[in-house]
């Protein structure tokens, strides 16, 4: 493997995208204070920053009807939590908006308030290794070790490429867009940002290559409080052989382990099973996030997900939350929650998904028929 020495995090990113002012300062924040496996997340394109006056916070968020739907949590100083959430909270509520975190941990769920504890519902977990343990997983697991002989049998390798490779590199773009191409439903994002490559910044780019053209690629970007990873995206092109994805998470858990890491999760999982942690939860919410796991299959594979980061083993899976400041979580609140990953209506998202499905449907159904695609005209 390429290695490529890592970046120094109080110096310039290497990035060939000025960095306005504003998300340098969030950048040293979260560099110094990034506790959440979404901290460093709320860099990505389209979230606001909003500081904490004494300017030792910053929180990310997505306005969406009059919800601010925070990524994760605060970015700050443990002892400080507790202050900057209010004084969010408070600067929100004067403004007549709603706060919601979104994939919230045990920080901040296990937080004191003095007007007592956030509303809360558990979203899923997250699976987390020491990268060792995925390692020593992988090299116990026959079928796992027999994924990563086919990639490798069918001409797959896996090197780094730096941030100025890696922006905007024409073949990654290709990647993108095959794989989105693949999905129930249009580009999402807030924590699921597909364009990550716009701004590498301080994150690490695998790129798997087969015949010299880039196949496959994983990002992943730091956790700096716990000296780890999130491994935010794997991203997979019409050419990439099964086993790909894990040759990728197998060459970044080695790099990162070689750099000091101590802590690796590849997020959350959305209605995961693994986790019991929660409070009583209301019957209309029970009842909608049965239905999503049971029938949301052809937009979002959520068995699927989990079930890829489960064969892994990890060490252990740990619960993630929304969390509400005040009040229930409500419709409006998951409305909210879906308009900010939408970017517009979620209604709307819904309606172009049910386009996407009909349309792969019908080729679906015109490939079974013994059809075949008109040639292109000259």
């Amino acid at each position: 493997m390429r290695r490529v020495p890592p970046q120094n995090p109080v110096a310039p990113p290497s990035c060939a995208v000025a960095m306005r002012p504003a998300l340098t300062t969030a950048r040293q924040l979260v560099l110094e204070h990034g506790w959440n496996a979404v901290a460093y997340q709320i860099l990505n394109p389209g979230i606001e920053l909003w500081f904490a006056g004494a300017g030792d916070a910053v929180v990310g968020f997505v306005r969406f009807r009059r919800t601010r739907v925070v990524a994760g949590a605060p970015v700050c100083a443990p002892e400080r939590l507790a202050a900057v959430a209010a004084e969010f909270e408070a600067e929100a509520a004067a403004r007549r908006e709603r706060v919601c975190y979104f994939a919230a941990e045990s920080r901040l769920e296990s937080l004191p308030r003095p007007g007592g504890p956030h509303s809360r519902v558990l979203l899923g977990a997250q699976p987390v290794w020491r990268p060792e343990s995925l390692l020593a997983a992988v090299d116990g697991h026959p079928s796992l070790r027999a994924q990563l002989a086919r990639a490798r049998n069918h001409g797959v390798a896996v090197t780094e490429w730096n941030a100025a490779t890696a922006e905007r590199h024409p073949e990654l773009q290709r990647c993108l867009g095959e794989w989105l191409a693949t999905r129930g439903l249009p580009p999402l994002h807030f924590l699921v940002e597909p364009d990550t490559l716009r701004a590498v910044l301080d994150r690490r780019v695998f790129v798997a290559e087969r015949a010299g053209a880039p196949v496959a690629y994983l990002v992943a970007s730091p956790i700096p409080q716990r000296r780890g990873w999130l491994v935010e995206q794997i991203v997979r092109s019409r050419a990439a052989c099964n086993g790909t994805s894990e040759l990728l998470l197998i060459a970044a858990t080695r790099a990162l382990a070689g750099s000091g890491a101590e802590h690796l999760t590849l997020g959350l999982a959305p209605l995961a099973q693994r986790s019991t942690a929660g409070e009583p939860t209301p019957r209309w919410l029970r009842f909608t996030l049965a239905w999503l796991r049971a029938h949301g299959r052809r937009f979002y594979n959520f068995a699927g997900l989990e079930a890829f980061k489960a064969k892994f083993q990890p060490d252990g899976w740990e619960p993630v939350f929304a969390l509400a400041a005040s009040g229930r979580i409500t419709p409006a609140t998951l409305y909210a929650i879906a308009g900010a990953f939408a970017r517009s209506s979620p209604l709307l998202l819904c309606a172009r998904g049910m386009l996407r499905a009909l349309g792969a449907e019908r080729r679906r159904l015109w490939r079974a028929l013994g059809g075949s695609r008109p040639a292109p005209r000259s």
